[in-house]
């Protein structure tokens, strides 16, 4: 039986694809901060971890039990990760460091920890989780989509470093999924920047945000655990996979017709 596991498995997309590596065979370890929240996965076989991925005691135990109790992962979903809007001027340093602690250095240090034990195997896949905010930017977004882009070319590195041992490293870029992440980003944004120089295009995203969210708008997050599935038992599988809501086309447009016309894309949406 080969063993995975999957971070930020709460809720949303980390649920989805944790459900789905159980549906498909796999041994699957879950971690998140609140192991209470992932008593559903228990009930499913899966094995509940709580993990602060920001939190390098946290993760040294969490490889700690799954080398002893598996010998290490075949497949690492680096799922957890959430985003952090508001603009540049009244964000904190603070707040955008741990923004880079949760998407990037908390991921890259499991990583790193996990390694060795693949490397032994000679084989294993390890599944970034990214955005189509790693391939595009949106107002207001500058140190979310800095972490986001900052995975994908952590990533497309490691994919370069690792092929020799026979570990595959695939990037996956979700569009508008239906999580959690709109009313959390909304909130904060309004908690933030709701008042004084930026409050005007504060509120517009905001309601922009919530408007893009729930009643069935976005996409649901089983399509990007299909995803994932896909790219683990595929024997060549592609180093990007894009898929939900508007993916596909934004990054299209900003590929193909330039910064200019993605800036009046975005700003439309703002009216």
């Amino acid at each position: 039986m080969k063993t995975a596991l999957v971070t930020g498995a709460s809720s949303g997309m980390g649920r989805a694809i944790a459900e789905r590596l159980l549906d498909d065979g796999y041994r699957v370890y879950v971690a998140a901060r609140g192991i209470d929240r992932m008593s559903d996965l228990a009930a499913l076989g899966a094995r509940p971890l709580q993990m602060d991925i920001s939190k390098e005691d946290d993760i040294r135990a969490v490889v700690d039990i799954i080398l002893a109790e598996a010998g290490g992962v075949d497949v690492l979903v680096n799922n957890a990760g959430f985003g952090l809007y508001g603009p540049v001027e009244d964000v904190g340093l603070n707040e955008a460091r741990y923004q880079f602690e949760v998407n990037l250095f908390g991921p890259a240090r499991l990583t790193q920890l996990l390694l060795p034990a693949m490397r032994a195997k000679g084989a294993g896949t390890i599944v970034n989780i990214s955005s189509m905010g790693g391939k595009i930017y949106t107002l207001l977004g500058a140190w979310y989509h800095a972490t986001k882009h900052a995975l994908e070319g952590w990533s497309d590195s490691l994919r370069l470093e690792l092929a020799s041992f026979g570990i595959r490293v695939v990037v996956i870029e979700p569009g508008l999924i239906e999580t959690g992440f709109g009313d959390v980003l909304a909130e904060g944004l309004v908690t933030r920047s709701g008042v004084g120089a930026y409050a005007t295009m504060t509120q517009a995203v905001a309601q922009s945000t919530r408007g893009a969210y729930g009643q069935g708008r976005g996409t649901d997050p089983a399509v990007i655990a299909e995803v994932v599935s896909k790219a683990v038992h595929t024997r060549r599988p592609k180093t990007r996979y894009v898929a939900g809501k508007y993916a596909k086309p934004m990054i299209a447009i900003r590929k193909w017709f330039g910064d200019r016309m993605f800036d009046r894309v975005i700003m439309s949406q703002m009216r």
